[in-house]
């Protein structure tokens, strides 16, 4: 049974070389062999965590006529609220049970705590990043200098009480792969998050207290060559009574700058060509979200 592993951040940002290359190869099994990993102790504070989750409630409490005034437009900022269904991340099935606002780094700046937790995930991130890099033999800031415009999302998610019987195939949040480098995930005890393994099983990515999901995304699998894999999850209605009650979680997707071409590295050749063609970050980027959304 392949489960996702739980990895304890604190012996790399704190620890000697030793522990500190420990955690090195446990980041690269855990890329590698799944594509995701439980870290605790990220360094960021739960008060500032409960927050953000304080926010984010507060923000879908809103009537609706409120938050379409700050409806999501523009692909390429990328910024706004996403309403009911209008999200398909399997674009085989119906839109998604979900509703999301969509923050970037200007946006965080007009909320202290949004600011401060944007923050804290950029600096979570460049530590994994580096840690990422280091388990490719590459220099500690390859990837975190390729990052350093913060072209990163912070998203706000809800997933409100089912109401109504779902359309046929419809779910929280369809299967998907994320489309950056990584993604950090915070999520609230209702769970329903689900990871597909290798073997095409689907096994749950449940709450873990104190600590954050991460998961590499497209970019980085095609940076890698696979080495890194992208992997698909989902997120299911529950079969029991927490189907009644809201789910919210918090997610961070962390993009290089858009100019940054994404190519297979060097080190990442040694077992087999190229997949895939080079480019440029913030083009997959736009495309991937020019077929996320239906029209408005």
């Amino acid at each position: 049974m392949v489960e996702i592993p739980i990895i304890d951040l604190s012996t790399f940002t704190n620890g000697n070389a030793t522990t500190r290359q420990t955690v090195v190869k446990q980041i690269y099994q855990a890329c590698h062999e799944i594509g995701f990993m439980y870290l605790q102790n990220p360094g960021i504070s739960p008060d500032l965590i409960d927050q953000i989750f304080i926010q984010s409630k507060s923000f879908f409490n809103l009537p609706l006529e409120l938050k379409q005034q700050q409806a999501w437009s523009d692909e390429y900022s990328n910024t706004g609220y996403v309403g009911m269904e209008r999200e398909r991340l399997d674009p085989n099935k119906p839109g998604d049970l979900k509703e999301a606002f969509n923050i970037d780094k200007d946006k965080s700046a007009q909320n202290p705590h949004i600011l401060a937790f944007y923050d804290a995930c950029t600096e979570l991130a460049n530590t994994v990043l580096e840690g990422l890099a280091l388990a490719l033999e590459l220099p500690a800031d390859f990837f975190t200098t390729r990052h350093n415009q913060q072209n990163h999302t912070l998203r706000l998610l809800h997933y409100p009480p089912l109401q109504t019987s779902p359309k046929p195939g419809q779910v929280r949040a369809g299967e998907h792969s994320d489309y950056g480098s990584i993604t950090l995930l915070f999520q609230d005890e209702i769970g329903g998050l689900e990871v597909q393994t290798v073997e095409g099983k689907w096994i749950a990515a449940a709450a873990i207290p104190g600590t954050v999901v991460v998961n590499t995304g497209d970019l980085m699998q095609r940076w890698t060559n696979h080495v890194f894999c992208s992997t698909k999850h989902r997120v299911m209605l529950p079969s029991d009574s927490r189907v009644k009650h809201s789910r919210y979680s918090v997610a961070f997707f962390c993009h290089p700058n858009d100019e940054i071409e994404i190519a297979c590295l060097e080190s990442c050749q040694k077992e087999r060509i190229p997949i895939y063609a080079p480019i440029l970050a913030g083009e997959y980027l736009l495309s991937r979200l020019q077929t996320t959304y239906s029209t408005p």
